[in-house]
């Protein structure tokens, strides 16, 4: 064989093409999708509009199959946030109109959870580890500073959403932040503001029938907000305790020669 064949040292074209595809493979496939949906027309159909109109049809189907409405219902909500299409509060409504507050808003965190999981280990895989090899030494700090307490900064992204979801979890996606990590922190932040909407979403009969239309803006009522406000600083505190505690930790002073001279005890 020649040097450049799979004895050689080097990988050959079928070994560099199945890298390629491995490595963009899914990111591809994602934005084929997300192209698909908004061609054909189907985030159209993720509106309140759409849920009164259908609603009657959905709720006959999950009394007639609950286990098996359940999984689609879980399914579809995962794979919109995995094309990042702007349906997660609609979708989040529509779980606790028809599985109610707790089991909706239980399966509306878990779906949002997966299809968040999926978006960060596709951004890492495609884009994320390539960065992180080129980032400069500041770059690199505030990986590190982030990725030692990503826990207490994944619940408050999302508690209090600074960024856009979809955009949340593509920056998560260039740190280094082990899995199991981004899944459980995303799901215990996630799962406040789920269970609220879906709360909502447990009444929109009464408010159809009415013809009212409900607080999309709910979680912003100082009534709401604090207690989530309380938990974002809550799941911050960690942090501002170790830090407080390495500023208060003592620090030896430096003599006139620039040798440091240890603590006088007592």
């Amino acid at each position: 064989m020649t040097a450049g064949g799979p004895q050689g040292g080097r990988p050959n074209a079928a070994d560099r093409i199945w890298r390629l595809a491995r490595r963009f493979g899914p990111l591809l496939l994602v934005l084929a999708a997300l192209v698909a949906a908004f061609a054909s027309g189907l985030t159209r159909h993720l509106s309140l509009h759409e849920l009164r109109e259908r609603r009657e049809a959905l709720e006959a189907l999950v009394r007639a199959h609950p286990v098996v409405s359940l999984g689609l219902y879980v399914a579809t909500y995962t794979a919109c946030v995995a094309l990042s299409l702007p349906a997660a509060l609609v979708l989040t409504l529509t779980g606790g109109l028809l599985f109610g507050v707790w089991l909706g808003g239980f399966a509306a965190s878990l779906s949002c959870t997966l299809g968040a999981t999926l978006v960060f280990l596709i951004c890492r895989t495609a884009i994320g580890d390539s960065l992180r090899g080129r980032a400069g030494p500041t770059a690199a700090r505030i990986e590190h500073a982030v990725r030692r307490d990503a826990f207490s900064y994944i619940v408050t992204l999302r508690l209090i959403p600074v960024m856009p979801f979809w955009l949340a979890n593509l920056a998560l996606g260039f740190i280094d932040i082990p899995l199991r990590v981004f899944v459980v922190a995303s799901f215990l932040g996630i799962l406040p503001v789920s269970l609220i909407y879906a709360g909502l979403g447990s009444g929109l009969d009464q408010m159809f029938a009415r013809r009212q239309r409900p607080d999309l803006h709910l979680v912003m009522h100082v009534g709401i907000l604090t207690p989530l406000l309380g938990l974002a600083i809550l799941s911050l505190a960690p942090i501002a305790w170790r830090r407080f505690r390495a500023a208060a930790s003592p620090v030896e002073s430096p003599d006139k020669s620039g040798a440091s001279l240890p603590k006088r005890p007592g």
